[in-house]
């Protein structure tokens, strides 16, 4: 009890020092809490991308692949899928609803999604949350489009706007459909999903624009008006995937592998949970740098924490050879140096862990919407607690030098006064 109070009063008497190493210890846990919290939340957004939707069909190729090109619009699918085998599964006993999707077109880099009314009704992220409109509404005619949260603010487009869109997936673009442009009717709210960076059109619209091409191009000389094509019969013949909801989810293994071994053409179902969990163990990778970060971090910060103690080790001679000329043994001064560590270590852990639940709470809002993603308040976990005890073991094996160097000096050391 004398010890503590011994350095307690030690440290108050260094107390500029003191905060100033507080400060570099808290900052490290709070990275490193931080980042332990943001792996979590990026792991649970990356999962919930698509929610609520037990199948995944498109074209025999890989799970992986036919998620990577159905949800996140990243590459092409190997092949499309006929109409009739999607009527024929939509229209199956075990199914609630579906959703076709047509992709293959773009905005300015921007991924066009070809769909119907369902898509809105159905699609869920982010724990069971519905796809909701921050203006206008959802399409009803064939030239008409919704716009994913980052395509209106990055191109600046307002309900109303006419935008024109582009033969293929590439950012540059050299065959688009100027004569049957598409009216904006409405701009959905952040997700933090790729729903954000998709134009949303109707499958008739993707059929209307492509009635006067012919391999990928415009048949020369002959050009259909977009009035005309809107009046043709524009039932799709393919699309590229569709998702798939059904009644109960115990028959998805039984209908999944179904339309496996579909006779009629080759198709794949995916699950989209063991899908989502595969692909995030292939680019998870990131996890075990961002660690490995914050392990040198928090390193840096008791190193500070060390330099600080042996930096004063002159001033403190006296102070030593004092509590020793009064009967401290040098084990006492040993144990002094630990429990200033420890002071120091727990005090930081302490700030850090309010400086992390104070960063959410004020970042949940403008993350919400900025980009939609929903930050859950940040509440120690059981992980939490082991680190911070973690930092504070660490602390203590760092103190062990200038504890040691400190209980070797001889008492005369630090009573000679030295000219």
């Amino acid at each position: 009890m004398i010890l503590l109070k011994l350095t307690w009063h030690s440290l108050w008497n260094r107390r500029t020092s003191l905060m100033l190493t507080l400060l570099s210890i808290a900052i490290s846990v709070a990275l490193l809490l931080g980042v332990e919290y943001i792996r979590k939340e990026a792991k649970q957004s990356f999962m919930s991308t698509l929610s609520g939707t037990d199948l995944v069909v498109g074209a025999r190729s890989g799970p992986v692949q036919l998620l990577l090109y159905s949800v996140f619009r990243i590459g092409n699918a190997t092949n499309n899928i006929s109409w009739n085998s999607y009527q024929h599964f939509a229209d199956h006993k075990w199914v609630d609803w579906t959703v076709p999707i047509s992709l293959g077109d773009s905005h300015k880099g921007y991924r066009v999604l070809g769909t119907n009314s369902d898509y809105f009704l159905h699609y869920r992220h982010a724990d069971q949350r519905n796809l909701s409109f921050a203006d206008g509404k959802s399409f009803a005619g064939v030239y008409e489009a919704v716009l994913g949260a980052e395509v209106a603010r990055k191109l600046n487009y307002q309900i109303g706007s006419e935008i024109v869109l582009a033969h293929g997936a590439g950012s540059t673009s050299f065959s688009e459909h100027k004569n049957k442009p598409f009216t904006v009717t409405g701009i959905l709210k952040p997700t933090g999903t790729p729903v954000d960076r998709t134009v949303h059109v109707t499958l008739e619209g993707i059929e209307a624009i492509h009635v006067d091409w012919k391999n990928g191009a415009p048949v020369p000389g002959f050009e259909i008006k977009a009035e005309r094509a809107a009046k043709m019969a524009l039932q799709p013949e393919t699309i590229t995937a569709f998702l798939v909801g059904l009644k109960t989810r115990a028959t998805a293994f039984r209908l999944q592998r179904e339309i496996n071994e579909y006779s009629r053409e080759p198709l794949l179902a995916a699950l989209p949970g063991v899908a989502l969990a595969e692909l995030w163990r292939a680019i998870g990778q990131f996890e075990t740098v961002l660690r490995i970060i914050t392990v040198f971090v928090l390193i840096a910060g008791l190193l500070g924490m060390l330099t600080t103690l042996l930096s004063t080790l002159n001033e403190r001679r006296r102070e030593m050879a004092i509590l020793r000329a009064v009967g401290a043994h040098p084990h006492h001064v040993f144990v002094l140096f630990l429990l200033e560590a420890f002071i120091i270590a727990l005090l930081g852990s302490l700030l850090g862990m309010v400086l992390v639940s104070v960063s959410v709470l004020i970042a949940q809002p403008w993350v919400a919407a900025e980009y939609g993603l929903y930050l859950h308040t940040w509440w120690p976990q059981l992980t939490d607690w082991l680190l911070l005890l973690l930092v504070v073991g660490l602390a203590l094996i760092f103190s062990t030098l200038p504890g040691w160097i400190a209980s070797r000096r001889s008492l005369q050391d630090g009573l000679t006064v030295r000219i």
